[in-house]
């Protein structure tokens, strides 16, 4: 298949034709990345499937799980006189227990927007050839394993310039280990599941192979346009139609993501991190389920440099952002969605982040709103 097939209609029609004619039954799929969320919303993709099949959406947004002591742990840092707090910028108006970054810094933070890690380190490196290692640069470190990597590199090199200037607020996270969690509870409700190929391009998928022998879950790992995720929809549906059922892991992400992932990435993450016990917002502490900075670089540590820890705390009620982060409910059947809750003032981070569950289905469902009335005035 060529690149430009990927969007093609008759692809989707065709996949949509077949995916009707494979389906006798109500089934729940769950993907489990912002990205892919945000492309069935705006491709209407699941208007076009069968009303039997439901899509939920799990905790595939780095910036959703990031839980609210690590963001008010972030706004103590940055807040700190000589630093220079460095972030991706849909971490700004995640919420804290007590504010979020944009007000901290309205108050006067030196909080900076990046587009990627190694921005902080070469902003730290310049601090340093300038004789101004006064002035602490601070990396905050989220995402999946997709962005681990860089976070990684940055860090490695950092050590190796033996800059004094640098550190990392790390919340990195592990896929696989927020599956088990939820495909552990007897009542998850999921059927399939729809695998991120970029997470895949990075780890391989030799996890996810153990996760479907272990919950009898059919897996396909897929893109983000109309016929990856089409096709991935059709594997998963053709796999719990068949008669016995033989679960699998199925790469229809084949020209990207291989079971092996990428070796050299994977070598600079195992060099800095190591894993441990993570906190996941909505979901809580997971086992083994995020990244800590190993030993030989604890140096680089922004919670030891500035000794700052915060109390857990819990999302504001009545937000059900942990339902719709475990995929127990989608968004639109959360009581505040809407109304008490949108993107002006957003109770919980699905509503704040970009690849947010709730700000997709705000943003196309205002979308929708919209054509409809204007097609009504026409």
């Amino acid at each position: 298949m060529q690149a430009t097939d990927f969007s093609s209609p008759i692809h989707v029609a065709s996949l949509v034709e077949q995916i009707r004619a494979k389906t006798t039954r109500a089934w729940t799929i769950m993907e489990v990345c912002g990205g892919q969320t945000h492309a069935i919303l705006r491709y209407g993709i699941d208007q076009l499937l069968p009303d039997s099949i439901r899509i939920v959406h799990g905790p595939g947004c780095p910036v959703c799980v990031t839980p609210i002591e690590t963001i008010d742990q972030a706004i103590t840092i940055a807040s700190i006189p000589g630093v220079i707090f460095c972030t991706f910028g849909d971490m700004l108006r995640v919420p804290g227990s007590a504010g979020d970054l944009m007000q901290a810094k309205s108050r006067g933070a030196d909080v900076r927007i990046i587009q990627s890690p190694m921005e902080a380190y070469r902003l730290a490196l310049a601090q340093e050839n300038q004789g101004s290692s006064d002035r602490q640069v601070v990396l905050f470190a989220i995402g999946f394993e997709t962005t681990t990597p860089a976070t990684a590199m940055a860090i490695h090199l950092a050590k190796e310039k033996e800059l004094r200037c640098f550190s990392a607020l790390v919340c990195h996270v592990l896929v696989p280990p927020a599956l088990e969690a939820i495909f552990s509870d007897p009542n998850h409700g999921i059927d399939g599941l729809l695998a991120a190929g970029h997470v895949c391009t990075i780890t391989g998928y030799h996890d996810y192979e153990a996760i479907c022998h272990r919950f009898r879950m059919p897996i396909a790992i897929t893109g983000f346009e109309p016929v990856d995720l089409l096709r991935g929809i059709l594997n998963v549906v053709e796999q719990l139609e068949s008669q016995p059922r033989n679960d699998r892991v199925t790469n229809v992400y084949e020209h990207i993501a291989k079971i092996d992932g990428n070796p050299h990435a994977q070598q600079v993450v195992a060099e800095v991190f190591a894993r441990c016990d993570q906190a996941w917002r909505g979901i809580g502490i997971l086992p083994q389920s995020g990244l800590k900075l190993q030993d030989a670089y604890a140096h680089y540590d922004a919670q030891r440099r500035f000794s700052v820890r915060c109390d857990p705390s819990n999302e504001a009620s009545p937000c059900r952002a942990a339902d719709v982060l475990r995929g127990k409910i989608r968004p639109v059947e959360c009581p505040a969605f809407g109304n008490l809750c949108n993107p002006s003032n957003p109770l919980g981070a699905p509503m704040v982040s970009n690849e947010g569950a709730c700000a997709a289905y705000y943003l196309y469902q205002s979308i929708k709103e919209s054509k409809r009335k204007v097609y009504e005035v026409q």
